[in-house]
C-alpha cells in the first residue's frame, strides 16, 4: 500500500511540476496571456508541497527518485500536449530512469 501511495504521489508531483513549467513556457515562449505564468508558478509551488507527502523521510532520496519520474513524465507530457514523438533512445532513457527510481525508492533495505 505504501508503494502504491508513493507512486501516486510521484505521478501527482510530475503533473504539478511539468504542468506548472509548461504554463510558464506557454506564457513566455509562445506569447500566451501573462496570467498563465502566474498560474504556473502557483502550480510549481503546489509541487513542492506534494513532494513532502512521500512516505519516505529522506529528502535526497525522494528528490533523486523524482528526477527519473520527471524525465519519463516530461516525455509523456510532450507527446500528449506538444506533438512530440519520442524515438527509441528517448524511450530507452526513460525506462532506465524509471528503473533507477525503482532501485532508489523500493529496493529492500534494513
Amino acid at each position: 500500500m505504501l508503494v502504491a501511495r508513493s507512486i501516486g504521489l510521484f505521478v501527482l508531483s510530475a503533473l504539478c511540476e511539468i504542468g506548472g513549467a509548461y504554463l510558464v513556457w506557454l506564457a513566455v515562449r509562445e506569447h500566451r496571456p501573462w496570467w498563465l505564468a502566474g498560474l504556473g508558478v502557483v502550480v510549481l509551488g503546489i509541487y513542492g508541497f506534494v513532494a513532502t507527502l512521500q512516505p519516505n523521510a529522506q529528502f535526497g532520496r525522494i528528490l533523486a527518485a523524482y528526477g527519473g519520474v520527471f524525465v519519463a513524465g516530461s516525455l509523456l507530457w510532450g507527446v500528449a500536449f506538444d506533438g512530440f514523438r519520442p524515438d527509441r533512445y528517448d524511450i530507452a532513457g526513460a525506462l532506465v530512469c524509471l528503473a533507477g527510481v525503482g532501485l532508489i525508492m523500493y529496493a529492500p533495505r534494513r
